[in-house]
This record gives structure tokens, C-alpha cells and sequence, in this order.
């Protein structure tokens, strides 16, 4: 089974009603490794022989976190620019991470209607992703759909219901991909969470 490493990033987590949710229902798997940044390093001291060797182990990286000013949280950029060196990640002889994936889950203030050209933010989401996405490439890694949490402060309880129980199957399905069909599917969608009905309509229904 596909090895899910989950590197989860949020400086304000108390405060984060939206990750709260998607983090409660995780599947309970010794195929899922949880790892949190700020709970782990909070001086941003990385141990970064630490964080390589987990990257060895698995086979699909996560990074979850809220966007911020189109980007990630800084602990997360620093991880990134710290783990994934040159040489070892990417460049002459950095092959480490080769073959594996990357996904991105994500919560945004703004709704997925401020996230389009004629939007608020005039680009769409994945625009503003491209940065992620190139580093998952040069790394040798696939970039997988991004699963989105839009409009993350005016979700109602029972659609960041559904959303968590959708994140949980995305991982499920996930670690259960042995032949590589489900992501094959899923590589056919701008946003992993609009596939799941499609690619999987025999699931139980949440609404």
C-alpha cells in the first residue's frame, strides 16, 4: 500500500475551525504519518536529516495548511527551503523524492468565485499554486489536484462536515491506490474534492 506522509502546517490551529474538522476524521493507519510543523519546531529549528529520511518512507507527500498571502505559512517555506536540497531533492545526483507524489490541501478565505480571472484575486487558485507545483516537477515528484476548503470562515457545520468526511476518503483511496488507477482518475480534475463523487459514486452520500 502507498505510504502517506501528512505534513501539516498552521500557526493558529486552536483558532482554525476549518483544519480542526479535516484533521479529526484521518483514517487511522499505520500507512499515514501525521507530522506537525509548528508542534514539532517551534524555534523553526528543522531537523532536516529527520525530515528527509521520513520522505524516504513514504510514497505520497502532504502539505496541508491555509493559504497565506497566496502562499504557504513561513515554518512550511522554510521547511521546504531546508529539506528539499539541492543535490538531494533536485539537481546533479537528487533524485531522493523521484516517483512520488505531492498533494496540497488548502482552506481560503476567499470563495472558489473570488478565485477566478473575473474574481476578486483575478486568477483562479491553481494560478497561485503554479510556485508548489513546479517545485513537486523539478523534484521529480507528481503534483497531484489540490483538495480546497474555499470560503473557509463562512462553511457551515454541516458542509465542513462533509468536506472532512471527503478528505478522509481522498486519503483512504489514496492508500489503497496500489495500482495507481485512482490517481490516474484523479489527475482529470482541477480540485481533488470535486472528484470523489464522480470517480467514486457507490460511496456512502454525506449530505
Amino acid at each position: 500500500m502507498p505510504r502517506l506522509l501528512l505534513v501539516f502546517a498552521h500557526p493558529a490551529y486552536d483558532h482554525s475551525r476549518v483544519h480542526r474538522h479535516l484533521l479529526q476524521y484521518l483514517p487511522d493507519d499505520l500507512h499515514l504519518t501525521f507530522r506537525d510543523l509548528y508542534e514539532l519546531y517551534p524555534d523553526f529549528y528543522i531537523e532536516i536529516e529527520e525530515e528527509k529520511q521520513l520522505l524516504r518512507d513514504h510514497d505520497i507527500v502532504i502539505w496541508q495548511h491555509p493559504l497565506y498571502w497566496y502562499s504557504c505559512p513561513p515554518l512550511l517555506k522554510q521547511w521546504i527551503d531546508l529539506v528539499l536540497e539541492f543535490g538531494w531533492a533536485y539537481g546533479p545526483g537528487g533524485f531522493a523524492l523521484k516517483g512520488k507524489r505531492l498533494l496540497q490541501v488548502l482552506s481560503t478565505g476567499g470563495g472558489r468565485h473570488a478565485y477566478q480571472p473575473d474574481g476578486f484575486h483575478r486568477h483562479t487558485l491553481r494560478q497561485f499554486l503554479i510556485p508548489f507545483e513546479r517545485t513537486a516537477h523539478l523534484c521529480g515528484m507528481e503534483y497531484l489536484p489540490p483538495f480546497v476548503a474555499f470560503g473557509a470562515h463562512r462553511l457551515t457545520d454541516r458542509t465542513l462536515f462533509d468536506l472532512s468526511l471527503d478528505y478522509a476518503r481522498l486519503l483512504r483511496h489514496l492508500m489503497d491506490d496500489e495500482d495507481g488507477s485512482f490517481v490516474q482518475a484523479l489527475m482529470r480534475c482541477e480540485y481533488a474534492n470535486d472528484c470523489l463523487p464522480t470517480l467514486h459514486p457507490t460511496l456512502p452520500s454525506t449530505s
